[in-house]
């Protein structure tokens, strides 16, 4: 199981935001790249970036703090980032800048083809972003709700390709309610690809609850708010998921 911590970015810092409400931002750090660093010596096997700004404008817009994330951590742990990524240049920078996974929400709802084409020249690269409000997916920042179903899509995404599925509750996200772990399991039966839960990590006992599904096929939860205010000790968490696979 990856516990992966999140570091998502805004205006170059480090901040969290409650359901996706840019102005409910709260500040943890002005320094990404150190924050990145704290994370990696805490025990994460993986991190994940977002570009908040980017997800908004359809464009990256905090590429100097990612950089330095990159350049913090080096080869040491695999990073992931969504948030703005529209088009195959983006990710091919990103990729030649170290990023080793690429996200794509809003664009892969929106333009299939652009997925399918991201699959095709960047093969073992590409996650797509799912979020979702009671089983239909939300694009552009979750602030338009589409008619799509979540298990729906993801089938013709892993049919696509794509390394993997981030599912997320947007009415948990931040609120610290808990995981929706059932909504989560489901997915992840119907894929053969891996699947990662987020939205509203609230502490151990969903830590706990994530161990006792990891069979059904979900890989890691990413971890967000709840390791910024103390609700989760993550490096506690780590070294529990490790004495479970040990």
């Amino acid at each position: 199981m990856l516990l992966i911590p999140a570091i998502d970015l805004k205006n170059g810092q480090c901040v969290r935001l409650e359901q996706g409400e840019m102005q409910a931002a709260t500040v943890f750090s002005s320094d990404p790249a150190a924050m990145a660093r704290h994370w990696v010596e805490q025990g994460a096997r993986r991190l994940h970036l977002v570009d908040l700004n980017g997800a908004f404008a359809g464009k990256p817009e905090n590429e100097p703090a990612i950089r330095a994330i990159l350049r913090e951590v080096g080869e040491d742990v695999p990073v992931q980032l969504g948030g703005g990524i529209r088009d195959l240049e983006t990710i091919e920078r990103y990729l030649d800048d170290g990023l080793s996974y690429v996200i794509i929400g809003t664009a892969a709802v929106k333009n299939p083809g652009f997925l399918k084409e991201a699959c095709s020249a960047f093969g073992g690269h590409i996650i797509v972003g799912l979020d979702a409000r009671d089983g239909k997916v939300a694009t552009d920042g979750w602030s338009k709700l589409t008619g799509h179903e979540v298990v729906d899509l993801a089938r013709k995404f892993e049919d696509y390709g794509v390394e993997g599925v981030i599912y997320t509750d947007i009415g948990r996200d931040g609120m610290l309610t808990g995981l929706n772990i059932e909504a989560t399991v489901r997915l992840a039966e119907v894929l053969s690809i891996p699947v990662i839960a987020s939205g509203g990590l609230s502490g151990m006992a969903d830590i706990e609850r994530l161990i006792a599904v990891e069979s059904s096929g979900i890989e890691g939860v990413i971890c967000g708010r709840a390791i910024y205010t103390g609700d989760l000790d993550f490096k506690a968490a780590q070294q529990r998921v490790e004495a479970e696979s040990a």
